[in-house]
C-alpha cells in the first residue's frame, strides 16, 4: 500500500520537469482511485470465487509493474500508466486482502484482526509519503530511489503472499469474472449506507492531503522541504492508524459518531491553517482528521465485515471501498478544478467547508439511529 501513496511529494518535482497544472495533478492522483474503482467494480468479488492467494499475487505484479512505470519515467504518459496500475492493484488488495486477514485470525482475534487489516492499510499509505519525501530530499535519484525500494518492497511481499495458506473456498471458475463483482446483501444495506457516506466523508480528506497537501505546503506556506511535505502527509495517515486503534475501546458503536466529529474539528483546522497560513494548524488538522476517519473506517469495515455473509463477505468488502475511493477521487479533483479559478487555497477552503457539513450531517443521523451494534 506504501507504493500508492509514493509520488504524493514528488509530485512537484514532476511539474518542473514535465511542466503541467495543479488540475493535472489531481487528475494523475484521480486515474489512481479510478483504477481501484473499476476493478472493484470488475473483480469486488473475484477472490470469493479463485481463492485470495492468486488475486493477492496479481496485485503484486501489478504493483511491481507501476514501480517500473515510475522508474522509466519520461513524461505524462507513463506517470498516468504507473498510477493507473497502482489503482489496479489497490483494487484487488482492498478486499482479499482484508478478507485474508480476517478468515487468518484464530478464533476471538477478530477484532484485532480488523485493526490490523486497516491499519496496514492506512499505515502503508501514510509511510508512502515519508519514504519517499525523506529519499528525494536527502538522496540521489529523488524520482528513481524511492520507486527501486518499493520494488524489492514488493518482491519480499509476493514471497511472503506465496506461503501464505489458502483462505477461501473456491465458489466458481478461474475464468472471467460474472459482473458486476460487487454484492451488497439485502441485510446488510441498513449498516452499508451510513458507514460507507461516512468512509466518503473520510477518504475525501485523505484524498486531499495525498493529491495537493504538499501543493499547499510548498505554494500557501512556502516550506520547499520534500521531507516536511512527506511528514504532513504522514500525519494525516498516523492519525487515520491510531483512532483505528481506539476503536476496539470505544465500541463500534460510538466510534461512529465521535469520528465524524473529529473529522469536522480537523477539516476546521485545515481551513485555519489555509486561512491563517499556518503549518502548525495543518499538521494538527492532519492528525484530528484523521484520528477521526480512523475511528469511524474502522468501525464501519468493521459493522460491514460483521453483517456480511461469508460467501460474500469480499465483495461487500470491495462495495465499502468503491464509496470510499470514490471519496478520494471526485471532490480532489474539484479541488484541482477550482484552484485554477480561485486558486489553491480558496479552493482547500470551499473542499474543507463541503466534506464538513457532510460529516456532520451523517454524524447527527449515527448518532439519532446507530446502525451499529457492538
Amino acid at each position: 500500500m506504501a507504493g500508492m501513496t509514493l509520488p504524493t511529494p514528488l509530485y512537484g518535482l514532476y511539474r518542473a520537469q514535465i511542466g503541467f497544472s495543479e488540475l493535472i495533478v489531481t487528475v494523475v492522483f484521480a486515474v489512481y482511485a479510478v483504477g481501484v474503482i473499476g476493478v472493484l467494480l470488475a473483480l469486488g468479488d473475484f477472490s470469493d470465487r479463485v481463492g485470495r492467494r492468486p488475486v493477492l499475487l496479481a496485485a503484486m505484479a501489478l504493483s511491481a509493474a507501476s514501480a517500473l512505470c515510475f522508474v522509466l519515467e519520461g513524461g505524462l504518459p507513463l506517470l498516468f500508466l504507473g498510477r493507473l496500475l497502482s489503482g489496479l492493484a489497490a483494487g484487488l488488495l482492498s478486499g482479499a486482502a482484508t478478507a485474508t486477514v480476517l478468515e487468518l485470525a484464530p478464533e476471538g482475534r477478530q477484532s484485532r484482526a480488523g485493526f490490523a487489516a486497516t491499519a496496514a492499510n492506512m499505515g502503508g499509505l501514510g509511510c508512502g509519503p515519508l519514504l519517499a519525501g525523506l529519499l528525494a530530499q536527502y538522496a540521489p535519484w529523488p524520482l528513481r530511489l524511492p520507486y527501486l525500494v518499493h520494488l524489492a518492497l514488493v518482491l519480499v511481499s509476493a514471497a511472503v503472499i506465496r506461503r501464505l495458506p489458502e483462505t477461501a473456498r473456491r465458489t466458481g471458475p478461474a475464468g472471467p469474472p460474472r459482473p458486476p463483482g460487487l454484492k451488497v446483501p439485502p441485510q446488510v444495506r441498513g449498516v452499508f449506507t451510513a458507514t460507507s457516506l461516512a468512509a466518503f466523508a473520510g477518504f475525501a480528506l485523505l484524498g486531499l492531503f495525498t493529491a495537493v497537501a504538499p501543493s499547499f505546503v510548498a505554494q500557501t506556506l512556502e516550506v520547499a522541504n520534500l521531507a516536511v511535505s512527506g511528514a504532513v502527509v504522514f500525519s494525516v495517515f498516523l492519525g487515520s492508524t491510531a483512532g483505528q486503534l481506539l476503536t476496539g475501546r470505544l465500541g463500534t458503536r460510538r466510534s461512529l459518531p465521535v469520528g465524524c466529529l473529529l473529522l469536522v474539528v480537523g477539516l476546521a483546522l485545515v481551513a485555519g491553517s489555509l486561512a491563517l497560513r499556518t503549518l502548525d494548524l495543518l499538521v494538527a488538522g492532519a492528525l484530528c482528521g484523521g484520528f477521526g476517519q480512523g475511528l469511524g473506517f474502522r468501525a464501519g469495515l468493521t459493522a460491514v465485515g460483521r453483517a456480511a455473509p461469508a460467501d460474500h463477505r469480499a465483495g461487500t468488502i470491495s462495495s465499502f471501498f468503491v464509496v470510499a475511493y470514490t471519496g478520494i477521487s471526485l471532490p480532489v479533483v474539484g479541488v484541482g478544478a477550482m484552484a485554477v479559478w480561485l486558486g489553491l487555497r480558496d479552493a482547500g477552503l470551499v473542499f474543507a467547508v463541503c466534506v464538513a457539513a457532510l460529516a456532520a450531517c451523517v454524524g447527527l443521523y449515527v448518532l439519532r439511529r446507530p446502525p451499529i451494534a457492538d
